[in-house]
């Protein structure tokens, strides 16, 4: 007789799965901390997913109530105390969404009710207006929608091409703004920019210059790229090799950071051009863009800009007495690289990238290349020249201007360094080994050399992500790299060595691969998240246990069995919902569908998947349905991975899985598994395609998992 001894599930999503009379529930306190505060749901079944299968773009944005703001990071390598560790890397937005709704108003217009509270028929009169009311209503509409070429302006309807006046918005200078789209247009693509940054750190300011070259791809006569409180002094166009620029009319719509170059003449398909730019603005008092740092330069605990008890509190940038040391750093992940130099700030829009430094003598600057030369200049300061980037997004360029201390080993062409403060660089080695190791695995398992000549990592005393992965120059904060033998805990070890993993991930799977939109950011982080338990588990298996991991799933489901949850990759039209997207769904949930892809091709088709996916995609931008493609490639198509997988990416919620035994039989049920709401109904139409693992007691327990495919409401 046949019958089941062990029953697990293969999907890393760890869907429930229970006998009929005996469904597990999730409980309600399993949410112990602030990354998953619950809030009311917003709920709106018009924005419930339709049938599968489903389209990212077809998906209604909803709200989410609590977000990452961590960059490039996990959400559980951030808190001092183990429970906290365990459940949180990265702060999180906190933002609470109303419920919108509107009042439905009883329409008595045209009826009266009798003195018995009967209603009677309406007059004939009343009927006449509405039919009359009605016609003129409809023919308004078909005047406007039917006259050929017509603009309608205070002047009245001309039958002419549409003007810019009526359809796009105004630019501050009160002129019509040539473009009205969030996201930039296609028909210019920038090749290779070269910038010149100068930071003041005594002024607290920064002048810089850009010379952007791009190619055009469909006929204009205006550019259109991302600007943000720059004040832009000059601006000149010219086409590539001319060595006679001309002065260009520069417009600026501040309401999507945009900025509008005017030709005058149309710019031609296949030819390249140059913008170049003169411009000045503020080092950055928050922590994004080009910003300021404070911090003690002393031998003391740790300053973080606040002090606690009676004393006196104090901001990184007012410390009072005290004498501050100030360093400049950038963080331009997800929208922040328009507030330092124009561009195209988008992540499909790749380029390369050449950075000079202008600085005091007294510091040294950092960027994501190795510096090629350094020049002094007539007014005292000394040019810093980096060498030519590789193809990469703009959110991944990086410059740090300050006094830092390092420790360097070579690893083959690679030079690895760990930068800190001076005062704090004797607890960086640590991380260096750490660090040699782990890209050292990488390497092995992506089948792709770390592409750069150089590696930083550098401890920012004041830094509000957990890192991020900027190419060639990831930045810290201090307690998520820096490890003192003598006073650091097993979970302080454990923490650096996590995020470092994170970070090193993301070299790959962001920076050489990047997602074509951040509607796919969990293409990044997903990713990165996976790899760094993966990674931790094989090279570091003495400080990392599947507890953590496994911990987190649960309380990603908790939150995802809620109707205000989203699907994990969704349309993002501004940036607000671009913010939102870097949350436990992108991060964790992507991490465990790659777990339960990782499951049910097993390792070696897996990793196969992998390599494929890096090397035909490198330098290049991509979207969800390419991984799909590649991994079909590992199957040659006997199952379809895209089939599958979509129906978890495009729908939110996960299922519950009920098993029913009678005789030799096993029955299968699948439902969408919704959290403690009572009285609510979903539709049928939630249907996720399932890879269950099973064994049967005649099997021997040295053998795999038989693999069951549930791709519908029911199975046996």
């Amino acid at each position: 007789m046949t019958e089941i001894c062990n029953l697990e599930n293969n999907t890393g999503m760890h869907m429930l799965m229970c006998p009929v009379s005996d469904r597990i529930q999730l409980p309600r306190n399993m949410i112990e901390n602030s990354m998953f505060e619950e809030e009311p749901d917003v709920v709106d079944l018009a924005k419930e997913p339709s049938l599968h299968p489903l389209e990212p773009d077809e998906v209604e944005y909803e709200p989410r109530s609590s977000r990452l703001l961590v960059r490039g990071l996990g959400d559980h390598e951030m808190d001092e105390d183990e429970d906290d560790y365990e459940s949180s890397s990265a702060k999180l937005l906190g933002i609470s969404f109303m419920n919108r709704s509107t009042g439905l108003r009883t329409n008595t217009v045209g009826y009266r009710q009798s003195s018995d509270r009967s209603c009677s028929a309406p007059s004939v009169r009343t009927t006449v207006i509405c039919a009359v009311v009605l016609v003129i209503a409809v023919s308004v509409i078909m005047a406007i929608y039917l006259l050929p070429k017509c603009t309608f302006t205070k002047e009245g309807c001309h039958k002419k091409n549409h003007t810019t006046e009526d359809i796009y918005p105004l630019a501050t200078n009160g002129k019509p703004f040539p473009w009205a789209h969030f996201r930039l247009p296609v028909s210019v693509v920038p090749i290779h920019y070269d910038i010149v940054l100068q930071p003041n750190l005594t002024t607290m300011k920064f002048a810089g210059s850009v010379q952007i070259t791009v190619k055009v791809l469909q006929v204009t006569w205006h550019i259109i790229l991302h600007s943000s409180k720059l004040n832009i002094t000059e601006a000149t166009l010219a086409s590539s090799g001319s060595s006679q620029p001309k002065p260009a009319e520069l417009l600026e719509y501040p309401m999507n950071d945009q900025i509008a170059i005017l030709a005058s003449e149309a710019l031609l398909v296949g030819q390249e051009y140059n913008i170049s730019m003169e411009y000045s603005s503020n080092l950055s008092d928050s922590y994004y863009g080009l910003y300021k740092i404070a911090f003690k330069d002393d031998n003391s605990t740790k300053y973080n800009g606040f002090h606690t008890g009676c004393e006196e509190k104090e901001t990184p940038f007012s410390m009072g007495r005290m004498e501050a040391m100030w360093l400049a750093a950038t963080q331009f992940e997800p929208l922040a690289a328009r507030s330092a130099f124009p561009c195209f700030d988008e992540p499909a829009f790749k380029a390369t990238f050449q950075i000079k430094v202008k600085r005091e003598k007294q510091y040294s600057t950092l960027s994501n290349m190795p510096k090629k030369a350094s020049k002094p200049l007539a007014d005292g300061l000394v040019q810093d020249e980096f060498s030519v980037s590789l193809k990469m997004s703009t959110y991944l360029v990086a410059v740090i201007v300050g006094n830092l201390a390092n420790v360097s080993k070579q690893m083959g062409e690679i030079l690895v360094s760990i930068y800190a403060v001076p005062q704090k660089s004797v607890h960086t080695e640590y991380a260096l080994d750490t660090t040699l190791k782990l890209l050292e695995f990488y390497q092995k398992y992506f089948n792709i050399t770390y592409p750069l000549q150089k590696l930083d990592l550098v401890a920012l005393p004041d830094f509000q992500a957990g890192a991020m992965e900027n190419w060639g120059l990831i930045t810290f904060r201090e307690t998520t790299l820096l490890h003192d033998e003598k006073m650091s805990s097993a979970m302080d070890k454990k923490r650096v060595a996590a995020v470092i993993a994170h970070e090193l991930a993301h070299q790959w799977f962001g920076n050489l691969v990047t997602m074509e939109w951040w509607n796919d950011l969990w293409l990044n982080e997903g990713f990165a998240t996976f790899m760094e338990n993966f990674a931790m588990k094989e090279i570091f298996p003495d400080i990392y246990n599947d507890d953590s991991f496994l911990n987190q799933r649960f309380k990603t489901m908790e939150k995802d069995a809620m109707n205000s949850s989203h699907s994990i990759s969704l349309a993002v039209k501004s940036s607000e919902e671009i913010e939102e997207m870097f949350d436990a769904v992108s991060y964790v949930k992507g991490a465990s569908l790659l777990l339960m892809l990782k499951n049910f091709l097993h390792n070696d088709g897996f990793q196969a998947g992998i390599q494929i996916y890096l090397h035909d995609h490198s330098y290049g931008s991509t979207y969800s349905d390419n991984l799909w493609d590649s991994m079909n490639e590992i199957t040659n198509e006997t199952v379809n991975i895209k089939s599958i997988m979509k129906t978890w990416t495009a729908q939110k919620g996960f299922p519950l899985v009920t098993v029913r035994r009678e005789g030799k039989r096993i029955y299968l049920q699948q439902e969408k598994f919704v959290h403690n709401l009572e009285n609510q109904t979903f539709p049928s139409r939630y249907l996720w395609h399932i890879p269950l693992s099973y064994k049967t007691s005649n099997r021997s327990s040295f053998l795999p998992f038989n693999v069951y495919l549930l791709e519908q409401k029911t199975g046996c």
